[in-house]
């Protein structure tokens, strides 16, 4: 039995460090990088997407693409990037909205809100493919 397929949880990790990482270089590309950035929610490529893209394919590539289990962690994948591409983007558009009425009062208050919390649906693939390279090369080891 390979190591990563006893142990599963590893997976996730390993995609979450890389995606992190890769979202670093693109920031650099961007000439817009910092660590704080690289770490928060938003931006490419998604994080939430490889982490859990990784561990839905891990339990396919284990327990095979009709099993409960990959059912159950393919419906939560598909909550979390929905969540990350609709929810979350639409609460970063609200957030840039309330700090442009922040910035236009007399007296502003010294509080901006994150505008950079939800992803772009490039952002979510990319983040996807990742996960899925990274959960196929791992539990082929």
């Amino acid at each position: 039995m390979h190591f990563f397929t006893q142990y599963i949880i590893l997976i996730p990790i390993i995609s979450w460090f890389i995606a992190v990482i890769l979202k670093g270089f693109y920031g650099l590309r961007m000439k817009s990088f910092s660590l704080s950035q690289t770490l928060w929610s938003g931006g490419m490529p998604s994080v939430h997407s490889a982490l859990v893209t990784s561990i839905t394919t891990a339990l396919g590539i284990k327990y095979g693409i009709f099993s409960d289990i990959f059912s159950i962690a393919m419906v939560f994948s598909m909550i979390i990037i929905y969540d990350a591409i609709n929810v979350r983007f639409e609460a970063g558009l609200h957030a840039k909205a309330l700090n442009q009425l922040n910035c236009s009062k007399e007296k502003p208050t010294n509080y901006n809100f994150n505008e950079s919390i939800g992803h772009l649906p490039g952002e979510a693939l990319a983040g996807s493919i990742i996960g899925i390279i990274v959960a196929i090369i791992l539990m082929n080891i």
